[in-house]
């Protein structure tokens, strides 16, 4: 394929050197943007667009065209995953994604079958595959899945949940159901990214979103245990290069330590750890990526910069860092405080990397 013109976002995650410290924004594909708006309404609905290659292409070079990103993120769904298991995903309109069928009995867990990419969910493949033509070398294109956990909540509750706490009681109540499905999710997300990463994917994030819902013993249960599972089947070097892996869970900052033990390249953090404390925490194991709070960006954009400032400084000198929000941007914000953003972390970070 493509030799890469810019491959800083990969050096930093393998915590090599570089000139400046790469960002991208999670969400950086999305409703903020007029032109994702308007290319959504072209495709008529927001899974339409996920299950359109072309289009799927469009708005994730959208953000590129506005602003000096360090990395691509393909556009799709984490829960194209059950999608494809069968359980009927429609979105309600101020409600969030919701299933017709759930997953509560081990007679549902055996009715699943295993997914992967080029089988079940061609049409991902065929975005990767897509954007990285279009891309032409211009900067990676990160591929990722939701966690097992993640799904799992989704398929137990039926929808999106405050408290999980039907899934926390299936859980806890009864064990043997929820590792079996938790098992059948990590051998589909292996899979599936696995086929994003021959299809072209050359680096990939787990987004873990609600594993920070889970008590300390839990996490490590019910959530870490599978993703290790994913990071020890994934591919790991591919097209001539390492592939790195970045877990992510949301309100995860205790867990830093063993997340690093995973073998994973990164770890994203949200906005509640200290960027400083975490890399202290973790030492050279792995990269940290994050982790600004997205509603900063609803301020001025002189504040934005000296948030950006204070991140930069927290994580001091050298390598391994990868700038990015603590969680998606969301919709409201302004694309030219987003741009205010990605420009201070450009113009603040040299000095960082002397």
């Amino acid at each position: 394929m493509t030799a890469l013109k810019n491959d800083t976002f990969l050096r930093a995650l393998l915590r090599q050197p570089v000139d400046y410290t790469p960002v991208w924004m999670m969400r950086q594909a999305g409703r903020y943007l007029p032109e994702y708006r308007a290319t959504r309404a072209q495709a008529g609905d927001f899974l339409s667009l996920c299950k359109n290659p072309e289009l799927a292409c469009e708005v994730t070079l959208q953000p590129l065209e506005r602003y000096p990103l360090d990395a691509a993120i393909l556009f799709s769904d984490i829960l194209t995953i059950p999608d494809a298991m069968g359980l009927g995903l429609y979105f309600e309109t101020g409600e969030g994604p919701r299933f017709r069928k759930t997953v509560r009995s081990m007679a549902d867990v055996d009715a699943l079958p295993v997914v992967d990419g080029e089988t079940h969910l061609t049409y991902v493949c065929d975005a990767v595959r897509t954007i990285r033509r279009a891309l032409n070398g211009r900067v990676p294109l990160i591929g990722f899945s939701g966690s097992p956990w993640t799904l799992a909540t989704y398929m137990i509750e039926g929808g999106g949940s405050k408290d999980h706490a039907r899934s926390k009681a299936l859980a806890f109540d009864q064990p043997e159901v929820v590792h079996g499905l938790l098992a059948k999710l990590a051998d589909s997300v292996t899979a599936y990214l696995n086929d994003q990463i021959r299809a072209g994917a050359q680096a990939v994030q787990i987004f873990d979103t609600w594993g920070g819902a889970l008590s300390h013993w839990a996490y490590q249960e019910f959530s870490l245990r599978y993703m290790k599972k994913i990071v020890d089947g994934l591919i790991r070097q591919h097209d001539g290069r390492e592939v790195p892996i970045i877990l992510f869970t949301k309100n995860g900052g205790q867990w830093l330590e063993v997340m690093a033990d995973t073998g994973a390249s990164a770890l994203g953090l949200d906005w509640t750890t200290h960027l400083g404390e975490a890399r202290r925490r973790v030492g050279d194991k792995v990269a940290l990526q994050g982790n600004m709070d997205p509603a900063m960006l609803r301020a001025s954009p002189a504040r934005i910069r000296q948030e950006v400032a204070t991140i930069l400084e927290e994580f001091g000198t050298g390598t391994g860092h990868v700038f990015n929000l603590g969680h998606g941007i969301t919709p409201e914000v302004d694309p030219e405080h987003a741009g205010a953003f990605i420009n201070a972390v450009k113009e603040l970070s040299a000095p960082y990397h002397g």
